[in-house]
């Protein structure tokens, strides 16, 4: 089991001075972490001033890059043997915080996973459990929370994967599904998210769509199969079906059921081929 002084607690931050320094202030009352990084996404008011005053290790960016980046920065410069993600508005409980701490070095990443009743609006409800339905079928592994970011990890394997991570707001995506497809330890610990301060940066029909094609690109990374074979089944079905009922109705087999048994043949064979691929990346992993 982590010991706190052992966990690195990063903060991404933009924004976020009208409840910075209480989101400091509270992990900090919480458990005697190693330190605790603010990473200030070129804000442009007050919050590194706060978080600094808070007694925070502040990393700034010149400028606005994402909240993945803001991460990436946070993970580069923590010195703990874990790190725990924790957004800077305010919803989430020190008390949870230290909770999914105690439970790494048991597990290599634990996410906090959001109620339902406890996410934002409906719609918002609606997409997530698309994706979460989407990623648990690709990865065979129930997932309650894919786009949670509040999290903790071994320090260790995040940098390993600090090349696949986005800028923007995928990046608790694409942990998951990377540490999941790679064979780690991940769980899911159940929290409550309360109401944040101030506006939401993520919008559903902007990034659900980047959401989406995140999942296809990890799950084809480290398991293409689970992408091209059941494209592959489909389309040689089709093409099967279409040919036979055109034998039955009209005694001939018609070109584009041809095709469609051709297509299908040629994705399953890029799916082999992909699936090498996958292999090698992995060869020399320990």
């Amino acid at each position: 089991m982590a010991d706190p002084s052992a966990v690195s607690v990063v903060i991404p931050a933009y924004n976020e001075a009208d409840v910075i320094g209480q989101v400091v202030a509270a992990l900090a009352a919480a458990a005697t972490w190693r330190e605790i990084i603010v990473v200030d996404d070129g804000s442009d008011d007050a919050t590194a001033t706060l978080a600094a005053a808070t007694g925070a290790v502040v990393v700034r960016h010149p400028y606005n890059k994402g909240n993945g980046a803001a991460v990436k920065s946070g993970i580069r410069r923590a010195g703990g043997e874990f790190v725990l993600v924790i957004d800077g508005d305010g919803q989430h409980r020190p008390e949870d915080a230290r909770r999914i701490a105690s439970r790494l070095g048991e597990y290599d990443l634990v996410v906090g996973a959001r109620s339902t009743s406890t996410q934002a609006t409906r719609a918002r409800r609606a997409g997530n459990g698309a994706l979460n339905w989407l990623a648990s079928y690709l990865t065979g592994r129930e997932i309650p929370d894919l786009t949670s970011g509040f999290r903790g990890a071994r320090r260790e394997y995040l940098r390993e994967f600090i090349h696949l991570l986005p800028n923007g707001f995928s990046t608790p995506t694409t942990t998951t599904l990377a540490f999941i497809k790679a064979g780690y330890n991940v769980t899911f610990e159940p929290v409550e998210a309360r109401t944040r301060t101030g506006q939401s940066k993520i919008r559903l029909a902007r990034d659900g769509a980047k959401f989406f094609m995140i999942i296809l690109k990890i799950v084809t990374i480290f398991s293409p199969l689970r992408v091209f074979v059941p494209l592959a089944g489909i389309t040689i079905v089709t093409g099967l079906a279409y040919g036979l009922w055109n034998v039955v109705a009209h005694s001939r087999i018609p070109n584009g059921a041809v095709l469609l048994i051709l297509f299908g043949v040629m994705v399953f064979l890029v799916g082999l081929v992909s699936e090498q691929i996958s292999a090698l990346r992995f060869e020399g992993r320990q």
